[in-house]
């Protein structure tokens, strides 16, 4: 079978296997498959279940669907690359490669108390930009258009770097023109979440541009994004109308500040945890960020975190509370950059962190770690497309473990598989 093909479909069409990424439940909606195939073949765009999915709009053949499956992050996540890894920097087994881990925030406090938690993405990006070290940055910004939504976005001063501030956790095909970003040959970070981060180093696999034109990949921890059904009923349960909704501000201005919907001339602001819970139990994530092997951005540079205790804020002073993030400096690029956006002033910072301080801050990414091992051979026990994790050590960390914990993972996915709740539509009709 090539791949793409599962033992319920040989022999395959290029259009079924594109299809069956999606309908296994492990499209991300970033966008790079579009940019593979070029949009006379594939357009990301909204689809009848609310979220953005690959259309064949035109032809396919094996080879390009070969290379979606090289890129895809749905389907492939890397670790950090060999090469950025030498006797600087320490593995840990939970949170990968480590050059430094410290507390820090941005040094202008508009910057920290605007964006989201300490402002540190932000604030390197600002830094990036006035130093020179890059052209632009590609970011995410929020929609216009679909305002629980994210879109890419080219941010070329510190103003236009405030318009992206603030974490988008909706469907944002972030990479769905990275071709036309790399055909401006100009140099630019790129802050995206941590499979995004994974897709556009795949990507480089197959356009040099990449290596040569993308400097820095920043990114934040990532507990996953929501899903367009799950946003809906929130609004439903808080009354909101979804049609007179006209943007969306998840957090910021604080820490980590109101959710808030805009509804022209009047907005309602909720407390974050209103949306999300006190605990992960109550997220709605699609199925493939429940099989994530790297939440925590192993192939970043920079990665930053929240810093609650137990993984949620408190429910007072989240507008008031200026905010700390934990950074990540993963690769000697990042680590230089760390040092001399503190030598600037851009970044401030306190004390160092231990990973077993990390984990506390971040519980849910640890468990993750140890139980995606046991659920993504549930996909491959049931015949479905698999998820390739390389460097990430989540087989290791795993059999760590007594059996009975891979096997309680492996059973509950398989549940879930047979239950339907992995499954997605074939979205071959636009809304």
């Amino acid at each position: 079978m090539t791949i793409g093909e599962t033992a319920a479909t040989p022999a395959a069409t290029p259009e079924d296997r594109l299809y069956a990424i999606v309908e296994h439940g492990l499209c991300l909606g970033c966008g790079l498959c579009q940019s593979v195939a070029g949009p006379d073949n594939i357009t990301v765009t909204k689809v009848k279940n609310g979220a953005e999915r690959p259309v064949v709009v035109g032809t396919l053949d094996h080879p390009t669907v070969d290379r979606i499956y090289d890129v895809c992050p749905g389907v492939r996540i890397d670790g950090m690359p060999a090469e950025n890894i030498d006797g600087n920097t320490i593995i840990d087994p939970v949170w990968g490669p480590v050059r430094r881990m410290v507390h820090g925030w941005a040094g202008d406090p508009t910057v920290r108390h605007v964006a989201s938690t300490g402002g540190v993405l932000s604030a390197l990006a600002q830094f990036l930009l006035t130093s020179g070290r890059v052209d632009f940055i590609l970011h995410a910004k929020a929609s216009t258009t679909e305002p629980s939504f994210g879109t890419p976005h080219l941010s070329f001063t510190v103003d236009d770097v405030m318009i992206g501030a603030g974490s988008r956790y909706g469907p944002t095909a972030v990479l769905i023109n990275v071709r036309d970003v790399l055909d401006r040959g100009q140099p630019f970070a790129f802050i995206g979440k941590p499979c995004d981060i994974a897709a556009l180093r795949n990507y480089g696999r197959h356009d040099a541009r990449v290596a040569e034109l993308v400097k820095y990949y920043l990114t934040p921890v990532c507990g996953g994004f929501m899903q367009p059904a799950g946003m809906d009923a929130f609004m439903q349960r808080n009354d909101i109308d979804k049609s007179a909704v006209t943007a969306i501000r998840y957090r910021g201005y604080g820490n980590p500040g109101p959710t808030r919907f805009e509804m022209g001339e009047s907005a309602l602001e909720l407390h974050y945890l209103d949306m999300w819970g006190e605990d992960e139990s109550q997220w709605h994530l699609s199925m493939r960020c429940k099989l994530c092997p790297d939440g925590i951005g192993e192939a970043a540079d920079i990665a930053a975190s929240d810093t609650w205790v137990g993984g949620a804020p408190n429910r007072v002073d989240s507008e008031t509370d200026l905010g700390v993030n934990g950074i990540i400096a993963r690769s000697a690029a990042g680590m230089e950059l760390l040092e001399a956006a503190i030598a600037a002033g851009a970044i401030v910072t306190g004390d160092e962190i231990t990973p077993d301080e990390m984990t506390a801050y971040q519980p849910h990414q640890m468990r993750k770690k140890y139980a995606v091992a046991g659920r993504h051979a549930a996909l491959e026990t049931s015949g479905r497309v698999t998820i390739t994790a390389t460097d990430l050590r989540i087989a290791e960390l795993s059999a760590s473990l007594p059996a009975e914990h891979f096997a309680f993972q492996h059973d509950g996915t398989m549940q879930r598989i047979a239950a339907g709740k992995a499954d997605e539509d074939r979205p071959e009709t636009l809304v």
